[in-house]
């Protein structure tokens, strides 16, 4: 019984416990509610109180601002009202300065007016005095005009031709004289040698032997060595020396290089023969390369297609009546630039118009028409300056002089074939003919080359076996030189030798 009580007494106890515990706490919430409120209505006075303090700092300065501005605007306005008084007088001086120019041109006006009449006055007086005078002479104005002028040309006629000969006759000679000034003075700078041209080459030989392997047996060699070559072979007693002959310098240089290289390796048959023959045409072609690109830089015609230099290389293996034709080409620049420096010209047109004015017979014989029109194909072709064409065109007047280059051009080729030994026309006769003598033979079907040699006495006809038989070879001569008696006027007689070789050529491997 006491244990029920004890426990009742407990949870009594509990609950009141608990009850105090709730109460206690309602208490404290109760005072830190009140210590907040206090809290938060502090900080609101204190806000308040700030933001006085803050307006009225604003409406102190807003005060001093507005005192400000008025200031300003009264010392603007008194600005304004200075720069308007200041106006108001110009516009009056103005007005006054307006009120003087009208005055001053109605005065104009006045003596202008008096003027007109006055010169109108004068003009009535000298009308009527024009009329006195021509009713007197019996002769109006422009009659009398033309007679004065009759009589003064009349009586002076002697004196104005004698005076306007003898200022003709000055000038002319003042012409001749500054141009063989300007000639004089170029010819001077270029002192090139002449070098007369030569239609045979001489190759030395180590001894007979040699020349035994060159002939061949039977001649079979030497007989190979022209018909791959197209020279003439001249084998005399002169010991230790070999002439080779042809009127065409690219040929001749082709058979002297190919026989020194055959003398060197000391193996000499045909097929070694052909094969030296095709080695040193490409070396000729290098050559012509190497030429024509010395030309280019001597002549100081810079930045040329290497296919141009090539075809301009070609000019240093052709004579013109015994003249280089590329050295002529060169020497013609030189010349061309000073006469264009002396006169005030293009110099770079004029240098490269002289040094292209032959480049057509570099192919003139492989391509018709005259060397100019090849050479102006030529150049267009390579895309050069068109005022470069028109001075290279002109220097045989096919074309007209269109430019001052032009005409120093044709000057500058005129003096290079003028000088004292640098031309023959005898050798580019003689050369002529054997052109046309080899162009005969080419012009036939089935012929794949052909070679005038022995100083133009025989023309070597190569053919080709698969397209003429040993008989159309018969008729073939006979027709070539049936043509050649039609066409060629020559001394003495030509030889036609027509010749078909079929070769067949086997690998064993």
């Amino acid at each position: 019984m006491s244990l029920k009580i004890a426990l009742a007494l407990i949870a009594v106890a509990g609950g009141v416990g608990i009850g105090v515990g709730y109460f206690l706490r309602l208490i404290i919430s109760l005072g830190k509610r009140g210590s907040m409120e206090l809290e938060i209505r502090k900080m609101r006075l204190d806000a308040e109180e700030k933001s006085k303090q803050i307006l009225e700092g604003a409406e102190a300065r807003a005060k001093e601002k507005e005192v400000e501005i008025a200031g300003e605007h009264k010392e603007r306005e008194r600005e304004l009202k200075t720069t308007e008084e200041r106006l108001v007088r110009k516009e009056e001086m103005l007005d006054k300065r307006q009120i003087n120019l009208d005055s001053e041109q109605e005065s104009i006006n006045k003596k202008n007016e008096e003027l007109q009449k006055t010169k109108e006055k004068s003009e009535e007086l000298v009308r009527a005095q024009q009329e006195k005078l021509e009713k007197v002479a019996e002769l109006t104005a422009e009659e009398a005009k033309g007679e004065l002028v009759k009589s003064v040309e009349k009586q002076y006629e002697t004196d104005l031709e004698g005076r306007m000969r003898k200022l003709e006759i000055a000038s002319n000679e003042k012409l001749e004289q500054r141009a063989r000034e300007i000639l004089t003075t170029a010819v001077h700078r270029l002192g090139n040698s002449v070098v007369s041209d030569v239609l045979a080459t001489t190759i030395t030989i180590p001894n007979d032997e040699i020349k035994g392997k060159i002939i061949g047996k039977e001649g079979r060699n030497i007989r190979s060595f022209e018909r791959a070559t197209g020279v003439d072979v001249i084998i005399d007693d002169t010991p230790g020396t070999i002439t080779l002959s042809s009127y065409d310098p690219i040929r001749r240089q082709i058979a002297r290089i190919a026989l020194e290289n055959l003398i060197l390796d000391g193996r000499i048959q045909p097929a070694k023969i052909e094969e030296s023959v095709k080695k040193a045409e490409e070396e000729i072609n290098n050559i012509i390369k190497k030429k024509g690109a010395e030309a280019a830089y001597a002549a100081k015609v810079p930045n040329l297609d290497p296919k141009l230099l090539m075809i301009l290389g070609r000019l240093y293996f052709r004579t013109s009546y015994g003249q280089n034709v590329l050295d002529h080409s060169v020497e013609v620049a030189h010349l061309a630039g000073m006469l264009a420096a002396e006169l005030g010209a293009n110099e770079a047109t004029a240098r490269a118009g002289a040094l292209f004015h032959d480049i057509g017979k570099a192919v003139d014989h492989e391509v018709p028409g005259t060397h100019v029109e090849i050479g102006r194909r030529i150049l267009q072709k390579f895309g050069i300056d068109e005022a470069v064409v028109k001075a290279m065109q002109a220097h045989h007047e096919e074309y007209p002089y269109e430019t001052p280059e032009s005409m120093i051009v044709q000057v500058a080729d005129a003096i290079s074939g003028g000088r004292p030994g640098a031309r023959r026309d005898s050798v580019e006769n003689y050369i002529k003919r054997l052109e046309e003598l080899e162009a005969i033979a080419n012009q036939h079907p089935g012929v794949e080359k052909s070679y005038a040699i022995a100083a133009g006495r025989e023309v070597r006809v190569i053919i080709k076996p698969e397209e003429v038989t040993d008989l159309e070879a018969r008729k073939l001569a006979r027709d070539i030189a049936d043509k050649i008696e039609k066409e060629l006027q020559y001394p003495g007689e030509i030889k036609v030798s027509v010749i078909r070789e079929t070769r067949v050529i086997e690998y064993a491997r």
